[in-house]
């Protein structure tokens, strides 16, 4: 019988898996945990939306909700799953059921789940709508919409009219869904268990715990210094080997938030070369960047060692060196935007976006529209609706 570490194991690589498209690679894992609990059957369900089988995805989210008959978000993929079969009566089921898990409340955030989603009361209401409409219930289908308009919040009331008057013209919709690519991630802490990595680079073998909540977006706060050890390095710094002094923790966030210990002043071959040990793509591609603080908490591009030892003057206090590799899967970030005005995501491939947001261009993807990465999230968004970030007011 697969330990509960393996299964922490799987269900973090497949988690990994679908950060970068790999939907046979995602499968193969989810599918290898023995006994799913519901939030891996959902995951792969999700999967087999993304690869196109509706089918298989109806039968996994038809396990997910029998192992947890409250998972709200369970039904709504399941409904879109039927939508997709056209089984329409199953999908207004579904979204029935899922309006019904809400108990009246407008969402249910299921990011301290591990999914980085809030499920919207009104964006239950307007899948009941598009199940409606393809049923030919135009006067139901408006019906809801205008529940949906009561209940959604003003950045979404010009988008709720323009689908009113789709269905007033008898023209069908069709339904929203958890954003493409987001599925149930482990706890960051339980995954930290399963292989830390010691300040020279190497994985130490530990016990994994019982899944939870996912790992903020956001870079988490470093801890202070980690007790010293007899087989600890000079740093770049010239401190003493096994002074406690001498370390610091350094966080950095990829595709998992990353906690190392490292002596202060390391250089940043010795940086990539602790990254590597658990996440090898990105400590080879991606770009590091550090906060400033003198820049209003900027992230500033580390473009060498004088940069890097700024940096590090400027952690000089016990909260440690905060990181992030900018760009997602080694995508190189072209530069950066900043957001002037609410973007609501339209389709799940969009990226929503909030005034002041600091995005990562990943791809100029026409004159009109930016593909970005912003607190975990990548998505597509107006290039319009943003500055350059030098002109940040």
């Amino acid at each position: 019988m697969a330990s509960l570490g393996d299964l922490l194991r799987d269900w973090h690589q497949g988690a990994q898996a679908v950060a970068r498209g790999d939907w046979d690679c995602a499968l193969r894992l989810f599918s290898s945990v023995s006994e799913p609990p519901a939030r891996v059957s959902f995951n792969v369900g999700c999967v087999h939306l993304l690869a196109g089988d509706p089918e298989a995805a109806l039968r996994a989210f038809d396990r997910a909700v029998t192992k947890d008959a409250c998972l709200a978000v369970g039904f709504l993929q399941r409904g879109v799953a039927n939508f997709q079969l056209e089984r329409f009566q199953e999908a207004l089921s579904d979204f029935q059921r899922t309006l019904a898990q809400l108990r009246d409340n407008t969402a249910i955030d299921y990011t301290q789940l591990g999914l980085r989603f809030k499920l919207q009361a009104w964006e239950v209401l307007f899948n009941v709508a598009a199940v409606q409409s393809q049923l030919g219930l135009w006067t139901e289908a408006a019906c809801s919409l205008g529940d949906a308009i009561s209940k959604g919040p003003e950045g979404v009331r010009n988008d709720l009219d323009i689908a009113l008057g789709q269905v007033q013209k008898q023209v069908p919709l069709q339904p929203r869904q958890v954003p493409r690519g987001e599925v149930f991630r482990p706890h960051r802490r339980h995954v930290e268990h399963l292989e830390p990595v010691d300040f020279l680079g190497k994985a130490k073998s530990a016990h994994g715990e019982d899944a939870g909540q996912q790992a903020p977006p956001g870079l988490l706060a470093a801890g202070e210094p980690s007790p010293g050890s007899s087989e600890e390095p000079t740093g770049a710094g010239g401190a003493a080997p096994g002074d406690p002094e001498s370390l610091a923790t350094v966080t950095v966030q990829c595709v998992l938030t990353l906690s190392l210990t490292a002596p202060r002043g390391a250089d940043l071959s010795r940086l990539r070369a602790l990254m590597s040990e658990a996440l090898p793509p990105h400590a080879q591609r991606a770009q590091l960047s550090y906060q400033d603080p003198s820049e209003d908490g900027r992230w500033v591009p580390l473009s060498g060692e004088e940069a890097l030892r700024r940096a590090w003057r400027d952690a000089a206090g016990p909260g440690g060196l905060h990181l992030q590799c900018r760009g997602v899967g080694g995508r190189p970030v072209l530069y950066q935007v900043v957001a002037q005005h609410v973007y609501s995501a339209q389709r799940p491939e969009d990226l929503a976006l909030q005034p002041g947001d600091t995005v990562d261009v990943l791809c100029e993807v026409d004159q009109a529209w930016l593909e970005g990465h912003c607190d975990g999230r990548t998505g597509i968004f107006p290039k319009s609706f943003t500055v350059p970030a030098a002109r940040r007011a």
